[in-house]
């Protein structure tokens, strides 16, 4: 009995996806569940899994399609079995092939060679993040042999990366026959000058075009302070151990940050509001977005009612996301909403940055890099750990003044963390 395969419905914010890829071919065997195509929305990757065990039968759509909720994408074979492979004649051995020299350094490429080795006999092709994929397909690797060190042998995108090292680590392969003449292209790559035109992915082009609609549709303003992070410091390695061993889970900044944010949105509600239209719409509930930095673009998936959760709950919220985006197995309702963000530039070093707010959001916070400077305290000079804040506003709803002591709350929380408990 035939079975077709259809786009599994879409929330309502996603008028469509890309099919970027086909994880099986026709005349395959499938398995029930099994993933066998990738669609790409603005927001996250999402698996098809076959619903039936049989063999794909015919694909409908081709890989670059838009596909919207319903559309029919193939045909699937109940209970049938794949044609066995005859087994080739044997024929001469073919010299190996020339070493193509690699852009701007002349080093021979060996990855494709080396990453696409035919597998053992009977080895079947490993489970996949979609983060995983990708990095195969970039390096052209060979997915059957990469070991998996995830769950039930599932390929992660560090096991992808490092079999990408290893493959670009091997020796050079020496050509067979002299290599042609340069002509312009090979002049061009050795001088260092190449290029390399790529498509935008459908989740980088909708971070551009959200980006851009914050910047001509919003009056952004940022202004900043800085923060001294001594006594969080203080607060973390004295009770880091015991947070640790309590809930399972390591007690980082973030917490601190997000739980001072609520505070200040308390007591500014312009900052956690939005506007539609003419109207400004006053939200009495925070769900909090934390920007999370992925291989496929920035994410900002959402803490809801982070008002009334504890710090380990929000500790062990940030975790959870973050390791489900970098492996693609974010949802689209993990990212829907959200009435304040917070993102970190500082993991990655900046010292100073102006973040732009997640539309339809009124305001961002921006965190950076702790850094140990001199200030004067009590007439004397002492070296503390400080942090440069910044808050990107809508001045449209916001005035200057209630950003800036927005700011200068979530300051006063962090210099003195026992306000968070007091509620002062």
């Amino acid at each position: 009995m035939s079975v077709e395969i259809r786009v599994p419905q879409l929330p309502e914010s996603v008028a469509d996806a890309t099919l970027v890829a086909w994880r099986k071919q026709p005349g395959e065997a499938v398995s029930r569940d099994e993933n066998i195509a990738d669609l790409e929305t603005d927001k996250v990757v999402l698996e098809v899994p076959a619903p039936i065990g049989g063999v794909l039968r015919e694909i409908k759509v081709q890989t670059g399609a838009s596909v919207k909720s319903g559309e029919l994408l193939a045909v699937i074979e109940e209970g049938a079995t794949a044609p066995a492979t005859a087994t080739p004649p044997p024929t001469a051995k073919a010299p190996p092939a020339a070493a193509a020299p690699l852009a701007g350094n002349g080093k021979a490429a060996v990855a494709a060679a080396s990453s696409t080795a035919t597998p053992p006999a009977g080895s079947a092709t490993p489970r996949t993040s979609p983060a995983a994929r990708r990095v195969i397909e970039e390096n052209n690797l060979a997915p059957s042999s990469i070991a998996g060190s995830g769950p039930g042998g599932r390929v992660t995108k560090s096991d992808a990366r490092a079999a990408a090292t290893a493959a670009s680590a091997a020796p050079p392969v020496p050509a067979a026959t002299p290599p042609a003449p340069p002509g312009p292209l090979s002049a061009l790559a050795r001088s260092g000058r190449a290029e390399q035109r790529v498509p935008m992915t459908r989740l980088r082009s909708r971070i551009a075009e959200r980006l851009l609609q914050a910047q001509s549709t919003q009056a952004l303003l940022t202004t900043f302070n800085e923060v001294d992070l001594s006594a969080v410091q203080e607060l973390r390695a004295r009770y880091k151990d015991s947070f640790e061993n309590k809930h399972g889970v390591k007690l980082g900044f973030m917490s601190f940050f997000i739980k001072a944010s609520v505070e200040a949105l308390k007591r500014f509600p312009m900052v956690n509001a939005s506007v539609d239209n003419n109207d400004i719409i006053y939200h009495e509930y925070f769900d909090i977005g934390v920007a999370v930095s992925t291989e496929r673009g920035l994410m900002v998936p959402v803490l809801r009612d982070a008002d009334a959760m504890s710090f380990a709950e929000v500790e062990k919220g940030i975790a959870n996301y973050a390791a489900r985006a970098r492996t693609g197995a974010i949802t689209l309702e993990d990212l829907t909403g959200g009435t304040f963000s917070i993102t970190n530039g500082g993991i990655f070093g900046s010292l100073m940055s102006t973040p732009i707010v997640n539309a339809p959001q009124s305001a961002i916070l921006g965190m950076h890099k702790i850094q140990e400077r001199p200030i004067a305290m009590n007439g004397q000079v002492a070296i503390r750990p400080m942090m440069y804040l910044a808050v990107t506003y809508d001045h449209r709803i916001i005035d200057g003044r209630e950003a800036v002591q927005f700011l200068v709350t979530i300051k006063d929380c962090l210099e003195d963390p026992g306000r968070l408990l007091l509620g002062v």
